[in-house]
């Protein structure tokens, strides 16, 4: 299949929620925005002699994880020049070097063009870029786009086969937004004709702008602070909502018009709203650091919302680095108060097992932030784990427990984090193929059968 006909049919799948296959990986978290993979002919399991390895091509750092439409792959990292890197959850660290964005022959790691520029970090955890770069083509004649959000608000819409630069906005300069203790990491949502931003400010929490000319077409709320969650959009009550979650609340908008419908108090330890709410049947689940667990209830007939539960300390998941999967009445994710894996069952918010070996199997205590990136396969209750110290899992997941279906050790871990080396970069699957970075490299792993 050549590259535009792959990237027209990207386009046909982009208009329906559920699409049957997904050969490419447009933005963080998969084509649907959820944690799950819409292709056929991987492995049933991960086998002992371990996978191929496709590619190795050396980046720098950062926690951006990979996008990859047709034969290209996206990925943003971070060329540091000067000052001290140091991982301090207190503290800002002062950095000179560059942004940088490379697109890569999905097949070879060749590398097609590169976007840079200048660019002086001052944040905490300053390894590199957050935001997975959002691709989008809407037709077998559109050469495509590539949004890119960098951690001090560089926001820049490029040519998906060029990398020249279409148009570019500061969220510091032009919004007078203040850089978030750990940079700016909200993904940008690219839904018709807008693109959405967490830009933070007065009446600008979210901004909508025009996709192809970087208009403004609407601005939204305040709260005090901007958060670090990626917008969503979801139909429920009869009506489409763009869903975000700042540092005070999870708040429904109508997406043309950025006019609120609903809102969930939820306030998270350090302005730390990351996990992207996730929606199952007519229920959200969203989890935060240390003391954030709800599930809340979508009317069918309107667009409201109503709190079910709330979870409590040691009986629910309170993640904060990666976003729990919430499917078929089960939630599971990465408890970041102590570490491991947990399932939770979504009728009543109560644990039913938890398992380090998702996380650090070698490790029987607490970790601090202990994680693994979840991914759901389509129809099925088989899942790929990508665990924080560089292992690709294949494991069953169901209210019974965990079964392990292999691993594979992919990379070192190369990020630090409470004293230990871990990856902390969401992958990409496409092709029959997992894309995975960590600060030095980026690999390319065939999990086709």
């Amino acid at each position: 299949m050549n590259p535009s006909t792959r990237w027209g049919l990207l386009g046909l799948a982009s208009l329906l929620l559920h699409p049957a296959r997904g050969d490419d990986w447009p933005r963080w978290m998969g084509p649907t925005g959820d944690g799950v993979y819409y292709e056929d002919g991987i492995v049933d399991a991960i086998p002992a002699d371990g996978l191929k390895i496709q590619w190795r091509v050396p980046v720098a750092g950062g926690y951006a994880g990979p996008a990859v439409v047709g034969e290209r792959v996206y990925l943003f990292d971070f060329v540091k020049s000067s000052g001290e890197a140091f991982n301090d959850p207190g503290k800002r660290a002062t950095l000179q070097g560059i942004e940088r964005v490379l697109c890569l022959d999905a097949k070879t790691g060749k590398t097609n063009w590169t976007y840079q520029y200048d660019c002086t970090y001052s944040i905490s955890y300053p390894a590199g870029p957050r935001c997975t770069p959002t691709v989008d083509v809407v037709g077998p004649d559109d050469p495509g786009r590539v949004y890119v959000l960098g951690c001090e608000g560089d926001f820049a819409c490029l040519d998906a086969m060029t990398g020249e630069v279409i148009w570019k906005r500061s969220l510091k300069v032009d919004f007078g937004a203040a850089v978030p203790l750990w940079g700016f990491s909200s993904h940008p949502l690219v839904d018709g004709d807008l693109v959405y931003c967490m830009v933070g400010g007065t009446g600008q929490t979210v901004v909508a702008f025009d996709k192809m000319t970087g208009e403004i077409k609407w601005k939204s709320l305040s709260a005090s602070a901007v958060g670090y969650c990626p917008p969503s959009i979801i139909t429920a009550g009869g009506v489409r909502q763009l869903v975000v979650w700042h540092a005070d609340a999870i708040v429904s908008l109508d997406p043309s018009s950025g006019n609120q419908f609903w809102e969930i108090p939820l306030r998270p330890d350090y302005e730390m709203a990351i996990a992207r709410p996730q929606l199952s049947g007519n229920q959200v689940y969203a989890s935060g650091i240390r003391t954030e667990s709800v599930l809340f209830e979508l009317a069918t007939d309107r667009p409201t919302a109503t709190e079910i539960w709330r979870g409590e300390n040691k009986k629910s998941v309170f993640s904060a680095i990666s976003t729990p999967i919430f499917h078929d009445g089960m939630i599971y994710g990465t408890d970041c108060n102590e570490g491991f894996l947990v399932a939770v069952d979504a009728t009543s918010g109560e644990r039913l097992w938890t398992t380090f070996a998702a996380t650090q199997p070698k490790e029987k205590r607490r970790l601090s932030h202990g994680n693994a990136f979840l991914t759901r396969l389509d129809g099925s209750n088989r899942y790929l784990l990508m665990s924080e110290i560089g292992d690709l899992v294949m494991a069953n997941l169901t209210k019974k427990g965990y079964e392990e279906l292999g691993r594979f050790h992919v990379l070192e871990p190369t990020g630090e984090a409470f004293g230990r080396p871990v990856v902390w970069s969401h992958p990409a699957y496409a092709h029959q193929t997992a894309y995975v970075r960590n600060d030095k490299e980026i690999v390319a792993v065939s999990f086709a059968k």
